[in-house]
């Protein structure tokens, strides 16, 4: 095994451009004047700001030490729990750029837009056969947005059978945004805990599912990286009673290939496109979260439909059941494309493929970790593992210090303190695209922090130590900003 280094990232100080350069620096030529002197009113042009003068080598430097201060996947591994931060292929990127579809704009007629038209629709028969669902929307431009929109659809649907349900059942194990998407939507979020094994039992979903009920959403695998086993069953449960079933798809790099949602009885599910199929995310987006939905669901999807008629592809809004449009134009093209070029490149062997390795990492995490880190679910994960620091708590060593510590490991910290129903939480998801050996880096840079929060906890109490941003008081920073004049 190759000796632990800290700190591969340069450590060094970046000062704001306001405190750098100097009078009678330029970093650009202007082009001669071809119009001739003229006055201008002092007072149209108001007054002018005293900004920073830099010559060219001064905003290069400036802007890529900051872009070197930034951890990145291209660097080395990201572990953030939930949120599948892998490695995605250049080759997908570079279709993505190509001019054909960045200079083509939006408002084209159809006719000119073909070969866009073609891949979005090619796009959504392929999720339709990776979920098991019956038809796609690709408007939602992430997975929130999915989830809102999906909850619209089944009350769209319900309100057209005359029907006005209240309330929808929110497991504790759902991804953080699915009550918000629920009360959006005019629902009550009916709260139910998971059992002893962190998975729904369908006696709980039993107990609060009536006639006011309008279904329930489900993640699956949910956020402590469980596969939901009884799914099937709590469908019946739902429909019965003539409820819906919303699963969060959010998670569907550990099931690609391999589990079909709408086999199991789900109504309606979002898959993040930005998460499983290749672009990279984080800080905002772009993204993507297409919804999936099965027959009875169809007529109430967003406008416009792309249909394909004599081998041509158009855009048809005449679909009167309609919720209408929930995003600009079409949806987030650029990360349609990455997506299609992924499934294409992989195809059915290699998609199931990867979600078999991403759950084999996790799984060997899990079982190399275990003895050093509290396991409050010890069985089979999914893409991901949930640890606490229940054994660190008699040094006063928390999540947040284990996080820290491994950012001197030159590793970016996992997800702490979510899931919410884990206390001291460390979710740790590896993905598929990391090598064995990447992952007994990570794995023995962990032990080494648990000899350390043993045997010098103070270490990890002032974690980062190996740059020169060190420590940060982060509620007092919350509490007190400072926005500079």
């Amino acid at each position: 095994m190759h000796e632990l280094n800290q700190c591969p990232i340069p450590s060094f100080e970046e000062f704001l451009l306001w405190e750098k350069g100097n009078k009678g620096r330029s970093g650009f030529s202007f082009p001669a004047n071809d119009t001739g002197d003229f006055d201008i009113d002092p007072d149209l042009i108001g007054e002018i700001p005293d900004l920073t003068e830099l010559s060219e080598p001064d905003v290069v430097r400036h802007y890529t030490r900051l872009s070197q201060w930034n951890f990145c996947v291209d660097l080395d591994m990201y572990p953030l729990g939930s949120c599948t931060m892998k490695y995605n292929p250049r080759l997908n990127e570079r279709q993505a750029q190509l001019k054909g579809f960045t200079e083509a704009h939006p408002l084209l007629p159809a006719r000119y837009l073909q070969g866009i038209l073609k891949l979005m629709y090619d796009l959504e028969a392929f999720l339709r056969e990776i979920t098991g669902m019956e038809a796609v929307s690709l408007q939602p431009s992430a997975g929130a947005q999915g989830e809102l929109t999906g909850i619209m659809l089944i009350d769209a649907c319900l309100r057209s059978r005359g029907e006005k349900r209240t309330k929808f059942i929110v497991p504790d194990t759902a991804h953080g945004t699915n009550p918000a998407s629920i009360t959006l939507c005019g629902f009550v979020p009916v709260n139910i805990k998971s059992n002893e094994k962190g998975i729904l039992s369908p006696e709980s979903v039993a107990s609060v599912m009536d006639e006011d009920v309008a279904g329930i959403m489900m993640t699956n695998p949910n956020t402590l990286g469980l596969y939901e086993e009884n799914i099937a069953r709590i469908a019946e449960i739902i429909h019965s009673k003539g409820g819906m079933v919303y699963c969060d798809g959010a998670n569907l790099n550990a099931l690609m290939g391999i589990v079909q949602m709408g086999s199991l009885g789900v109504d309606v599910m979002h898959v993040n496109l930005h998460k499983t199929f290749s672009s990279p995310h984080g800080g905002g987006g772009p993204g993507s979260g297409p919804v999936c939905v099965k027959k009875h669901l169809e007529p109430f999807l967003p406008v416009p439909r792309i249909i394909e008629s004599d081998r041509q592809y158009e855009l048809i809004y005449d679909c009167p059941d309609t919720i209408g449009k929930i995003h600009s134009f079409y949806g987030n093209i650029g990360v349609m494309i990455r997506a299609y070029c992924y499934i294409l490149s992989m195809g059915p062997e290699f998609l199931k493929k990867a979600s078999q390795l991403a759950v084999l990492n996790a799984n060997y995490i899990k079982e190399s970790l275990k003895d050093v880190f509290h396991l409050p679910y010890d069985r089979t994960c999914m893409h991901e593992c949930v640890f606490t620091d229940e054994k660190q708590q008699h040094q006063k060593v928390t999540a947040l210090d284990v996080a820290k510590r491994l950012i001197d490991y030159g590793f970016h910290p996992p997800t702490v303190y979510f899931p919410l129903v884990v206390k001291g939480a460390l979710m740790i998801e590896p993905t598929e695209t990391e090598s064995k050996e990447t992952l007994d880096r990570f794995i023995e840079a962990c032990r080494q922090i648990a000899r350390e929060a043993e045997e010098n906890p103070e270490l990890l109490h002032n974690a980062p130590s190996q740059h020169f941003r060190k420590r940060i008081d982060e509620t007092f920073a919350a509490r007190n900003l400072y926005l500079r004049d």
